[in-house]
C-alpha cells in the first residue's frame, strides 16, 4: 500500500467529513419500521438531553455481523423494555458505516450497507438518545503498514501486537493515531449522523507506551527521558504521570471540541473514571463531563455484591447531580472473558439493584447482535419494565446521608504507589463494608473536593488511612470539625502532604490529640488491645458499648507509635504487645502497656474526633472481626453526634440508601443477606424476613402516602411528630419505601 502523508490524510478526511454533513444516510431506505411514533433522524431530542434518558442499551456489534443479525429484533426489543436511550457500534478498530476516512477498516461483512445507520434511524424514530461507540484501542495491517510510527510500543522498543487478535496491534493513545485520525473518523461521525454523542471505549491506552512520539513529546514537555519504573518516587516517573494524564485530557478536550462544533448539542463521553485507583484525576473528570458512564459490568473474583454501588458514590462524589450510567454486562465477566456467556438472574438482579438503590441508571451491555443465548432477555425485560414503572421515584434530586467516607486518588498514587490496592483501597473497603453492616447511608467524598459547599449536606466525614492531604486540605477538615462536623480517621492519615512527601508528625495532630513517635510498627502477630476498666468515677466510654464484661480484643497488624498531644484521663483501649505465638507453651503476655493508647476519642467544640492510630478498616476488611466492626460502628455513632436520616431495624444485612426527589423521598433497602455476597454469582435470592424503618420526615414537610414499590402495596404505616414508622413484611432482592411528600 502507498504510504499516505499525515497532511494529505488531515485534507482527505477533513473534506470526506463536510461532505457527509450534508448526505442522507442509507438508513432512511432500509425499511426498518415498526416504532409507534416516526421521527426525523435530524431532529434534536433536546438541547441539554443528559438528564432525559432513564434506561440505556449498548449492542456492541461484531465484525461478522452486519448481515447475519436482525437489526429489527433488536429495535423491537428497545421497545418493549422502554429503553430510552443507545450506544451503538460506529467506528475505530471497525467501521459500521461507509466511511471515507482513509485506513478506516470497514467490517468486511458490510458491503453498501450501512448497519450503524439502519440502527441509529430506527432508535431515532423511537425517540431515544443515541450516541455512537468508537474503540481506538488496536488497528489493522493497512494503519501499520502506512503508519507504523502510531502504534504502540513495549519496554524493550518492540512494537506491540494486540494480546487477544495477534492480526491486529495495539496503537499508541498519545500520539498522531488518535488526536488525528480518530479526531477525522469521531468528525465525521457527528457530521453524517447528528448523535447526541460519541462514547470512547478503550480510549486512553493499553499501558505505558514508549514510541517516537511518547519519547519526543514526554522529553519536551518534561526534558526527561521515559521512566523505566513504576515508583512514584521517581523523578521521571512522577512527571510522567502529570504528562500522561495531561495529554489524555486535552485528547478528551480535543474531542468533545471538535464533536460540538458539529452539532453543539453533542458530547464525547470518555469511558473514564472510579474510586482512588482511577489513572485520571476525578475532580476534572467532574468538571469536564455532562454525563459519565460506570463501566462496572459484573462481578469478579472476590468483590462484594455492594461493589456496584460503590461505584456510583464514587462517581456521583465528582459529578454531583450529573446523571451516572452503570453498565452492566449480561454475560460473565471473569478474566477469561466469556463474552457470549449469560449470568443468572439472581446475580443480574442483585448488581442492578445495588446500582440503582445508589443513583445510577441501567445500561446493559451485550456483545454481539446474533444471540447464542436468550435466557438474558426476559430477565432485563423484568428489571427495566419495574424501572420504567416507577421512574418518578428513581429522578432523584440528592443523598439525604449524613456521613461521607473519604476517597484519595493523591494517596493512591504517591503514597499507596503498586501496592495501592493494598495499603489504600482496602482500608476504604473495609470502612465501607463496616457501614454496610451498620446500615448507616452515607455517600463518598473525593478529598479535593472539601471546601465548604461541598461538605455541607455532611455531619460526619471518614478518612481511612488518607495518608497524602495538603495543608489546605487540612485547614478545611480543621474547619468542618469547628462547624460541628465529626471526623473519623485512621493510621497515617496526613501524615504525608499532597505530593507523597512524608511529614515529622500528623498534619491533624491538633485534631487527633496525638503526636507521631516512630516509624510504623508491623506486621505485629498476636497482639491484643485492653478495653478500658468501668469504675464508679470512670464510666466506660460509650466507643465500648456492646464489649460489657469483655477485658481485651484483638489489635491490628500495623500501627503507627504515638504519644498523646492532649491529656488522656482514661483512654478506651490501650496496647498489649504481641508475644510468642509458639510453641503453644510459650503463649502468655510479656506485660501490657496502660500508657499507649490506641484509641482517640475527641470533643472540640461542637465537633467530635476519633482517632485509631493502626489499621482497624484494612484488618476489617481481610479478617472481617465482628469485635471491629462492632467498634467501628461506635465511633461513627458516637463522632456523628446525630440522629440518622433513616434507621432500619431487623434481620440480615441491607444496604440503606435515602433519597429526596421532587414531590418524594425514597429509602432503598438491597438484600445482600446471601452466602454469594462476597463471591458471586448469586444462586438464589433469599428473602429476609420483617424489617421496621424509621424516617426523620424534614421540617415544614408532611406526608401524604407510604407505599413499596417493588412489592407494589401499601405498607403499615405508624406516624409521629417529624417521623413515619414502616413495617416492610418481606424484602427478597430489593425493596423502596416510597413517600410522597404534600
Amino acid at each position: 500500500m502507498a504510504q499516505i502523508s499525515r497532511r494529505d490524510f488531515v485534507v482527505v478526511s477533513t473534506i470526506a467529513g463536510a461532505a457527509f454533513a450534508t448526505g442522507s444516510t442509507r438508513a432512511a431506505r432500509s425499511g426498518l419500521d415498526g416504532a409507534a411514533a416516526p421521527r426525523s433522524a435530524e431532529a434534536a431530542p433536546d438541547v441539554d438531553w443528559f438528564d432525559r434518558p432513564m434506561r440505556w442499551a449498548q449492542l456492541t456489534l461484531v465484525e461478522n455481523d452486519p448481515g447475519r443479525y436482525d437489526p429489527q429484533f433488536w429495535l423491537d426489543y428497545f421497545t418493549r423494555i422502554h429503553a430510552d436511550a443507545a450506544c451503538l457500534s460506529a467506528g475505530g478498530v471497525v467501521a459500521y458505516y461507509p466511511t471515507a476516512v482513509p485506513l478506516h477498516h470497514r467490517s468486511a461483512w458490510m458491503g453498501d450497507a450501512d448497519p450503524f445507520g439502519q440502527l441509529f434511524e430506527g432508535c431515532r424514530r423511537r425517540n431515544m438518545v443515541v450516541i455512537a461507540r468508537t474503540d481506538p484501542h488496536a488497528a489493522h495491517q493497512n494503519v501499520y503498514d502506512a503508519h507504523p510510527d502510531w502504534i504502540a510500543v513495549d519496554a524493550s522498543g518492540e512494537k506491540r501486537r494486540h494480546w487477544a487478535s495477534p492480526e491486529l496491534w495495539v496503537t499508541c493513545a498519545l500520539g498522531p493515531y488518535n488526536f488525528e485520525f480518530m479526531t477525522a473518523v469521531h468528525k465525521e461521525i457527528a457530521s453524517r449522523y447528528r448523535v447526541d454523542g460519541i462514547f470512547g471505549n478503550r480510549w486512553s491506552g493499553s499501558g505505558m507506551c514508549y514510541c517516537e512520539h511518547c519519547q519526543r513529546n514526554f522529553h519536551s514537555a518534561a526534558g526527561l527521558d521515559l521512566p523505566r519504573t513504576t515508583d512514584p518516587r521517581d523523578r521521571a516517573r512522577r512527571a510522567y504521570l502529570a504528562w500522561q494524564e495531561q495529554r489524555l485530557f486535552d485528547l478528551w478536550r480535543l474531542w468533545d471540541r471538535e464533536i460540538r462544533a458539529i452539532n453543539p448539542r453533542a458530547r464525547f463521553i470518555a469511558n473514564a473514571g472510579g474510586g482512588a485507583l482511577s489513572p485520571l484525576d476525578m475532580k476534572t473528570v467532574g468538571e469536564i463531563a455532562d454525563i459519565l458512564f460506570a463501566d462496572r459490568q459484573a462481578r469478579r473474583g472476590l468483590m462484594p455484591i455492594w461493589a456496584n454501588g460503590k461505584s456510583a458514590k464514587e462517581y456521583r462524589a465528582v459529578l454531583g447531580s450529573k446523571p451516572v450510567g452503570g453498565i452492566f454486562s449480561v454475560g460473565i465477566e471473569e478474566p477469561y472473558r466469556w463474552k457470549d456467556s449469560v449470568q443468572g438472574e439472581a446475580e443480574l438482579r442483585m448488581w442492578v439493584a445495588e446500582g440503582t438503590a445508589n443513583g445510577m441508571r441501567p445500561w446493559f451491555t451485550k456483545f454481539s447482535g446474533e444471540l447464542y443465548d436468550q435466557r438474558w432477555l426476559p430477565m432485563v425485560e423484568k428489571i427495566y419494565a419495574w424501572h420504567h414503572r416507577v421512574e418518578p421515584y428513581l429522578r432523584n434530586e440528592r443523598p439525604l446521608a449524613r456521613v461521607g467516607l473519604v476517597y484519595s486518588q493523591q494517596t493512591a498514587t504517591f503514597y499507596g504507589g503498586d501496592r495501592a490496592r493494598e495499603r489504600v483501597e482496602d482500608h476504604a473497603l473495609g470502612f465501607y463494608h463496616a457501614l454496610i453492616e451498620a446500615r448507616v447511608p452515607f455517600e463518598m467524598v473525593h478529598d479535593r473536593l472539601l471546601d465548604r459547599q461541598r461538605l455541607e449536606p455532611f455531619k460526619l466525614l471518614i478518612l481511612p488511612n488518607v495518608a497524602c492531604l495538603s495543608d489546605q486540605q487540612c485547614d478545611q477538615l480543621r474547619a468542618f470539625v469547628a462547624g460541628g462536623g465529626g471526623i473519623v480517621a485512621t493510621f497515617e492519615t496526613s501524615l504525608y502532604d499532597e505530593a507523597g512527601a512524608p511529614r515529622a508528625d500528623f498534619g491533624l495532630s491538633d485534631l487527633f490529640g496525638a503526636r507521631r513517635a516512630g516509624p510504623v510498627e508491623g506486621p505485629m502477630h498476636n497482639s491484643y488491645l485492653r478495653l478500658q476498666h468501668a469504675g464508679a468515677s470512670v464510666p466506660r466510654h460509650p466507643l465500648l458499648a456492646g464489649f460489657d464484661g469483655v477485658p481485651r480484643i484483638i489489635n491490628g497488624v500495623w500501627r503507627v507509635p504515638v504519644t498523646s498531644a492532649a491529656p488522656v484521663f482514661s483512654a478506651p483501649l490501650t496496647l498489649i504487645p504481641s508475644y510468642p505465638d509458639l510453641p503453644m507453651e510459650m503463649v502468655y503476655p510479656r506485660g501490657e502497656r496502660p500508657d499507649l493508647p490506641q484509641l482517640f476519642p475527641r470533643e472540640i467544640g461542637r465537633g467530635r474526633v476519633v482517632y485509631f492510630p493502626w489499621d482497624i478498616d484494612r484488618v476489617f476488611w481481610e479478617v472481617l472481626s465482628a469485635d471491629h466492626g462492632r467498634l467501628i460502628a461506635n465511633a461513627l455513632e458516637w463522632a456523628t453526634s446525630e440522629e440518622r436520616p433513616v434507621a432500619v431495624s431487623g434481620p440480615g444485612i441491607l444496604d440503606v440508601t435515602i433519597w429526596r426527589q421532587k414531590a418524594s423521598m425514597t429509602v432503598h433497602l438491597v438484600n445482600l443477606t446471601n452466602p454469594m455476597m462476597m463471591k458471586g454469582p448469586v444462586r438464589e435470592l433469599l428473602p429476609i424476613g420483617e424489617q421496621r424503618v424509621r424516617v426523620r420526615i424534614p421540617e415544614r414537610e408532611s406526608v401524604a402516602r407510604v407505599h413499596l414499590l417493588v412489592a407494589d402495596q401499601t405498607p403499615r404505616v405508624e406516624a409521629s411528630a417529624g417521623y413515619v414508622d414502616v413495617t416492610v413484611p418481606v424484602i427478597t432482592d430489593h425493596e423502596v419505601v416510597a413517600i410522597d411528600l404534600r
